[in-house]
């Protein structure tokens, strides 16, 4: 496995750019952006390259104001459309080889089964697009405690989402932080969603904070995701209690859970 640092919640006592070569310094491997700007591009294409670090994953647009995402909002289909286009360029530009879809939060008195054929529909053209530059598309269940009203929440559902797309180049993104607040056993839902998990992420809960501030047993779940064969990034995507820097002392027990 090869850990990497969400540098849109970490290292942001510094500059976006700049973040990427603090993660190399504290030892990552890589870095997820969560929404890069437009006019941070570039600068983070020449910091990737010259550091040799690579930029993961990073999200479709997620939309205006307080959007959580469109890919469920059959009203925003045109808008999410408009963003995956820009996400495609932004990912051929970062050789990103990752992006994740948020579906988002329906406005009240949308039928659910309108917003999964909307979620279905975005996906697969979603997929289509990406393919055509190498991208795996993932599809993240986030939990309503901490967002509420988004659209896919639980992991069963989020399951059966994916069997029925039955598309290779989509993937689960599996959060340890929103998995052990919707699921009563944290491995054996890493163990369910098996080879779909094709993204991993992690924090503690509750606060998402640094491993060691909260309950999960990440011991556990790493030897969940032993047993299934995962191989991929498992990225640090927490809010820091303080400096960055100070609390990294848990690097040193997740590098060797991933060996």
């Amino acid at each position: 496995m090869k850990l990497i640092s969400n540098v849109s919640m970490m290292f942001c006592e510094l500059p976006l750019v700049e973040r990427l070569k603090a993660a190399q310094d504290a030892g990552f491997d890589g870095v997820e952006i969560q929404f890069p700007e437009a006019q941070a591009i570039a600068p983070l294409k020449e910091a990737s390259s010259a550091l040799e670090m690579p930029i993961e994953l990073i999200n479709v647009p997620r939309g205006p104001g307080e959007s959580v995402g469109l890919a469920a909002l059959p009203a925003e289909k045109e808008a999410y459309r408009a963003a995956v286009e820009i996400c495609a360029k932004q990912a051929a530009t970062l050789n990103v080889r990752k992006i994740n879809v948020l579906s988002g939060r329906p406005p009240e008195g949308v039928p659910h089964a309108d917003c999964l054929a909307m979620l279905k529909a975005n996906l697969t053209y979603t997929a289509e697009v990406m393919a055509n530059i190498d991208v795996q598309v993932m599809v993240e269940a986030v939990n309503r405690h901490d967002v509420p009203g988004f659209f896919l929440s639980g992991l069963d559902e989020a399951l059966a989402l994916l069997e029925e797309l039955n598309c290779p180049n989509i993937a689960l993104q599996f959060d340890l932080y929103h998995m052990a607040i919707t699921e009563p056993d944290l491995p054996a839902a890493i163990r369910r969603a098996g080879p779909r998990i094709g993204h991993v992420q992690f924090a503690d809960t509750p606060g998402r904070h640094e491993p060691g501030t909260g309950e999960i047993d990440f011991a556990a779940a790493f030897t969940a995701l032993h047993d299934i064969g995962y191989h991929g990034a498992v990225s640090a995507e927490y809010r820091p209690q303080h400096n960055t820097c100070d609390g990294l002392q848990w690097m040193i027990d997740f590098k060797r859970m991933m060996a």
